[in-house]
């Protein structure tokens, strides 16, 4: 072999090598892990964001599912990039904090059972009942109130087994709302938050937690998100709505409950629950996300926002698949001029 030709075929290699590396290098730079905590209704919705959107975003998510009210507290910490609840903090904390709140999707949360005997959807349920099947006033499943509701199932002679969750949860939140919406007892003596003094029944961590719980004991009755309930195979009651009807929980009746929203303006909240939309499914939530306003300047900041950028225009149809509703389209062109101003703020004086 000639010294040309060696010069030829190592200069061809180098350039190879210079080429790998430069991509290698590139797709480094690229790159970019977030770090994310809170609700676990929302979780389904941020990993398959996440799987779908890497490749064009080159942001990669670790979303860790610990409760809403644990990851108000992370992000207001600053161990997160962002956080995630399903109860919207409230305005003079969001300020004290210095974050940014804004809602992502909308989905519903349902009430799941474990009675022998019963087939999956048949049940049927009012609020004030189910107020009772969670402070103990109705401890059987025959108990003449709800046969009263059912009067085509058989219902066991068997004590109801509540399950509530134990950690800090948006969708307790949104459970205990409801529950005093319909029902002046619940309201005078438990009231709503994400987390509550239950009168009966045990606790457990997480939407999956309550699933695995409620599939394995018989007698049996949680409250999760959707996916988590579609997800396991578990049966699902129907609820009465405020219109009287008693509704099936599906996408279609999550937006109803959406459709008949008065969202504010101003905090881009809105109340979904009891809603007096025909049709609607009346245990419904928007889901929200808390970022910090002095975090624009960072590479994490930049690529929170490109994550939730890409979420909020290109993925609809990963919601729609885990039956989440997207948000209004108004709705949704507000929290995105949010994220754009977030690209402006300066880290606050401390």
């Amino acid at each position: 072999m000639t010294h040309r030709a060696t010069r030829l075929q190592k200069g061809a290699r180098l350039a190879l090598l210079s080429t790998a590396l430069l991509v290698c290098g590139a797709q480094s730079l690229h790159a970019e892990e977030i770090t994310g905590a809170g609700s676990s209704f929302a979780a389904p919705l941020y990993q398959a964001w996440s799987a779908a959107s890497s490749e064009s975003t080159g942001v990669r998510v670790n979303y860790q599912t610990i409760g809403s009210g644990a990851g108000q507290n992370m992000v207001l910490a600053g161990t997160v990039d962002f956080g995630a609840s399903d109860a919207p903090m409230a305005p003079d904390k969001l300020q004290a904090g210095h974050l940014m709140q804004f809602p992502t999707s909308i989905g519903g949360i349902v009430v799941i059972v474990n009675v022998p005997g019963v087939p999956d959807g048949a049940l049927q349920l009012t609020g004030p009942v189910l107020a009772g099947l969670y402070d103990g006033s109705i401890s059987a499943w025959n108990d003449p109130r709800i046969a009263a509701l059912n009067p085509g199932l058989t219902l066991p002679d068997l004590s109801v087994a509540p399950m509530h969750r134990a950690d800090g949860s948006g969708t307790t939140f949104v459970f205990t709302d409801y529950l005093g919406r319909v029902s002046p007892a619940w309201r005078s003596s438990i009231g709503r938050g994400t987390s509550v003094d239950w009168p009966a029944g045990s606790g457990t961590r997480g939407n999956d937690g309550i699933a695995s719980y409620v599939a394995n004991t018989e007698g049996s009755i949680g409250y999760v998100e959707y996916a988590y309930a579609e997800r396991n195979h578990l049966p699902m009651v129907q609820l009465q709505n405020k219109a009287g009807e008693f509704v099936t929980a599906s996408a279609e009746s999550f937006a109803k409950a959406a459709d008949a929203a008065q969202w504010d303006d101003k905090t881009l909240t809105a109340a979904l629950s009891d809603s007096s939309g025909a049709g609607a499914w009346p245990i419904v939530t928007t889901t929200y996300v808390l970022v910090p306003e002095h975090s624009a300047g960072t590479a994490h900041g930049q690529a929170v926002r490109t994550f939730f950028r890409w979420g909020l225009t290109n993925g609809e149809a990963a919601s729609r698949k885990l039956d989440y509703v997207p948000i209004p389209a108004r709705v949704r062109g507000m929290a995105l001029g949010a994220l754009d101003k977030l690209t402006h703020k300066e880290a606050p004086n401390e």
